[in-house]
């Protein structure tokens, strides 16, 4: 089965793939650390996330779309679970393009719906716990940052709402339950 988990930053997708990881035996394809794994592979693709990077330049859809090929070749008995990408439009007719192309479909794209204030007061509380146990926070762990990030995931990401609930394999679900039952609904929303 292969799937994305789509919502703003700080939803929990990436506690929701981990958990999938354990239980399902997926491959959590998380564009972040994919760039930080090619980037010290010593791979062909890996030299060249290395230059961009160095040079301080974005990473461009083609380098990631790259990455991605990469590992469906590898394959997984499980699937695959796209976290962070696709962000665009674009970058989605990329993705679906790319796993037609190997033989994959995508099967279904779960969204965890969240408040924005929810958001914003968790991650200033994170702030908080962090300097509490005598930790630095992280720089953006603030409420200005945050509602920028909200901001720019909104206006690029969320017209993937739309784009995948008119292919028919959008399910939404509350990201704001307890962990446990945001794990049961995801299950039940893949399972559907």
């Amino acid at each position: 089965m292969n799937i994305i988990i789509l919502g703003p930053p700080g939803a929990g997708k990436g506690t929701q793939a981990q958990h999938l990881v354990e239980t399902r035996n997926m491959v959590q394809l998380s564009t972040g650390d994919m760039l930080r794994a090619a980037r010290t592979s010593g791979t062909e693709m890996g030299k060249i996330v290395a230059d961009v990077m160095d040079r301080g330049q974005l990473v461009t859809d083609e380098i990631v779309i790259g990455l991605i090929r990469e590992k469906l070749e590898e394959g997984s008995e499980g699937g695959f679970i796209f976290d962070g990408f696709p962000r665009t439009l674009a970058q989605a007719d990329a993705l679906e393009a790319l796993l037609n192309e190997s033989g994959n479909s995508l099967d279904r794209v779960v969204s965890l719906d969240v408040d924005d204030e929810v958001l914003v007061q968790r991650v200033v509380n994170r702030a908080k716990e962090a300097v509490a146990a005598g930790k630095e926070a992280r720089a953006d762990d603030n409420a200005e940052s945050m509602r920028t990030r909200l901001a720019e995931y909104y206006k690029k990401t969320s017209p993937l709402l739309g784009y995948y609930y008119a292919k028919g394999n959008l399910k939404s679900i509350d990201g704001l339950a307890p962990i446990e039952q945001v794990q049961a609904s995801l299950a039940a929303a893949l399972d559907a």
